[in-house]
């Protein structure tokens, strides 16, 4: 067996150089007025100085409700993102890009990648007070994989063959061929054996806080758990994620006072607020672009879809939105994965090419352009902005597109999941794999809401299951955002910086590569 350190995993498997690191506004000035924005590098915040103190509750603004509390079913990032707190995996990510043990405290890997090997943690409890055992690990893969009913929660964990218990501390989970970004689905909640099938069972998992309370379209209130593993963690006695339904109502609750972190702010947001908060700026793993359902008229022609491309204007929207500060995107891969992303910005150009954008609508059949409704969830401000300049510049080439803001509940359930749009503007978060974005455009993904369809794409992304070493894998991602590039599967536009405001009072607030609000290490300042 070979065995391999969770900490050294992913930052030789994807070279985060650029998602690890965080920064300040990104422009090394202030963003906000009279603000003392601080500078966060390699996550070391220059914050608040005092000492660390035990207790208090805080007030994080969310923009959207969450889609369930079962972390096996959770579709949603922003449901993901406060889950984080309440269930671990065998394994977790922390805020460098690394993959650390939770529930597991060791693993091994065979040498032809077949059978994964861990060691549960020493005493780890759930939430209720019992111990963790191997019964519950066991239950919760093959839940997850489908092997307990034939339909897996997570695409990638179908490879899961079987999961067998070796003995009271030791799990072996074989797979059907090697899978070198596998690793990171081990990050899927351990759940106690049975639970997720009881509707009644009490919400447990491992995580640094226990679930309280859910008001639907109000709050998650989770409180601290006095037996969590990492020693010293939580510091907080209570985290209230409180669900802000507009922008508008975010910006009057950070300047009363009444939340005490809000991320995801665009940059003249920022700039609202007063020297009681600093900005923490990061990148992102967050895709941002206008989705085009490619089943729709006239959006099934591969060339009104090229000339949608062209009309827009990718660094207006840049310089517009975050001064500059995103990553243009091209296709549906994470820039910061850098052995797998191939930049083609070229073939579109960042600037908007009017009469090549007019040419194609003219052979598409549209000389005069047509109406474009662009549907958007009207809580997240950076999408309904991006909206208003994308309509603009759609404007210029005879497209008439129009916004229909809708509440994030419905685009969920009827532009998500029942493709029932247009177009639509919203972001699409990563993980640290560089197959998680670009999957949900195979013909037969339940994740491909665009309806982008192409055999030679299908089939490259088969193919390139079987090949069992990541330095294989390399050119087969490269071919597969040529497709989705030269075919125009949407209009992929930036990954942009987050902006996270934080109280003053407030100090150990970190960055994440991964879509995650991590309250254990926050602390207030005395």
């Amino acid at each position: 067996m070979k065995k391999r350190r969770f900490s050294l995993l992913l930052a030789a498997l994807l070279t985060m150089a650029v998602l690890g690191g965080c920064g300040s506004d990104g422009t090394g000035e202030s963003s906000g007025n009279n603000s003392s924005t601080s500078t966060v590098v390699d996550n070391e915040v220059q914050e608040p100085q005092g000492e660390k103190t035990y207790g208090g509750t805080v007030v994080v603004g969310i923009q959207q409700d969450i889609d369930g509390l079962d972390p096996h079913k959770a579709n949603s990032a922003g449901t993901k993102e406060i889950l984080f707190n309440i269930f671990e995996g065998l394994v977790k990510p922390d805020e460098n890009g690394n993959l650390i043990g939770a529930v597991a405290s060791d693993y091994t890997i065979s040498e032809d990648g077949l059978v994964y090997t861990f060691t549960l943690r020493e005493g780890i409890k759930f939430h209720n007070g019992n111990l963790v055992t191997c019964e519950d690990v066991k239950y919760s893969l093959e839940r997850v994989s489908g092997l307990l009913d034939g339909v897996p929660l997570m695409a990638t964990m179908k490879a899961v063959q079987s999961v067998d218990i070796l003995d009271e501390k030791t799990v072996q989970v074989t797979i059907g061929e090697a899978n070198p970004e596998l690793l990171y689905s081990f990050t899927a909640a351990i759940i106690p054996a049975g639970s997720g099938e009881d509707e009644n069972a009490e919400l447990v998992g491992t995580g640094p806080f226990c679930f309280v309370s859910y008001t639907p379209l109000e709050s998650i209130v989770v409180k601290k758990n006095p037996d969590y593993w990492q020693a010293g963690l939580p510091y907080l006695d209570q985290v209230n994620f409180k669900i802000v339904a507009s922008a508008e109502t975010a910006m009057m609750e950070l300047k009363g006072g009444s939340i005490d972190i809000y991320p995801y702010l665009t940059e003249s947001q920022a700039a609202e607020l007063s020297s009681d908060f600093r900005m923490v700026s990061a990148s992102s793993a967050v895709l941002q672009a206008l989705f085009l359902n490619n089943a729709e008229k006239p959006l099934d022609d591969v060339r009104v879809r090229q000339a949608i491309c062209y009309a827009l204007d990718g660094d207006m929207i840049n310089e517009f939105l975050y001064g500059g500060n995103s990553v243009l995107a091209s296709s549906a891969m994470l820039p910061a994965l850098k052995s797998f992303y191939v930049d083609l910005n070229d073939t579109y150009g960042t600037s908007a090419n009017v009469e090549k954008a007019k040419e194609l609508l003219a052979q598409a059949g549209y000389p005069d352009g047509f109406a474009l409704e662009i549907t958007i969830p009207s809580n997240y401000e950076v999408h309904m902005q991006t909206g208003e300049i994308v309509v603009e510049q759609l404007k210029n080439v005879g497209i008439t597109a129009t916004i229909n803001p809708v509440e994030w509940e419905t685009w969920y359930s009827e532009v998500y999941k029942g493709r029932k749009y247009q177009a639509t503007i919203s972001g699409l978060a990563g993980d640290l794999t560089p197959g998680y974005i670009i999957n949900r455009f195979q013909t037969e993904s339940g994740k491909n809401f665009v309806n982008f369809s192409n055999a030679e794409f299908d089939r490259i992304y088969q193919e390139l299951q079987a090949i069992p070493d990541l330095k294989g894998r390399e050119e087969p991602y490269k071919q597969l955002q040529k497709i989705l590039n030269r075919e125009a599967a949407s209009a992929f536009i930036q990954v942009a910086p987050t902006n996270t405001a934080v109280s003053n009072k407030l100090a150990g607030y970190r960055c994440y590569p991964v879509y995650v609000q991590d309250m254990s290490t926050v602390y207030f300042v005395k």
